[in-house]
């Protein structure tokens, strides 16, 4: 399969896991490309549709009892029970054999990344997972920096690396792949997308 190809395959729930990297309090203080409330509405939906679907999550800080703090509150609160969260000292998350191993440990090929700071914790590692030869992703609007010249050249390196950029909601829908599916409508509600849940109302007044 060449190399443009594997990216044509599409993100399955069986061959795809979500690593979720330092959305912490203080990192998250400092963000000043997306709203900071967005970008939060954003990772939760990610984090949320990720466990409807049954997709594995890894979820990572770092320095969290020193320089950065901890983890969103509204981040843990959407986490799966009983998700670990690994502290580490790296600053690209692959290189802590902890992360790496919970990483592989999921069997899944393909790997979204989101992160703060988008260039940093989110690409450092997108791009080590592409050199052992996974397919990484980033969900750019799950991610945030520090400033908009950032960001740009962030997202420039990260696509000029071979990975994948994408926002959170179309990465999950892609996932899920049938609207039919029984988990259809708790992944659009997991999204927060409200026109859906309005529209499946107005059809449902419509057959009545």
């Amino acid at each position: 399969m060449s190399e443009r190809s594997r990216f044509l395959e599409p993100i399955t729930r069986e061959n795809v896991a979500v690593v979720l990297v330092d959305h912490q309090v203080g990192l998250l203080s400092g963000v000043r490309d997306i709203p900071v409330g967005e970008l939060k509405h954003n990772v939760v939906a990610l984090a949320r549709a990720a466990t409807v679907l049954g997709i594995p999550l890894v979820v990572t800080t770092t320095a969290a009892d020193s320089m950065w703090g901890p983890t969103a509150p509204e981040l843990v609160a959407a986490l799966p029970a009983g998700q670990k969260i690994i502290d580490r000292s790296t600053v690209n998350a692959w290189h802590d054999e902890r992360v790496r191993g919970a990483i592989q440990a999921t069997g899944r090929q393909k790997l979204i990344f989101a992160g703060v700071s988008l260039e940093v914790c989110a690409a450092l590692p997108a791009y080590s997972a592409t050199a052992a030869g996974c397919d990484a992703y980033v969900a750019v609007d799950a991610s945030g920096t520090f400033s908009r010249t950032k960001r740009e050249a962030g997202l420039l390196r990260v696509q000029q690396a071979g990975v994948i950029v994408s926002d959170y909601a179309t990465l999950m829908v892609e996932a899920l792949a049938d609207n039919a599916a029984p988990e259809a409508e708790a992944l659009y509600a997991a999204l927060d997308m409200p026109f859906a849940v309005l529209v499946g109302q107005i059809s449902a007044a419509y057959r009545a």
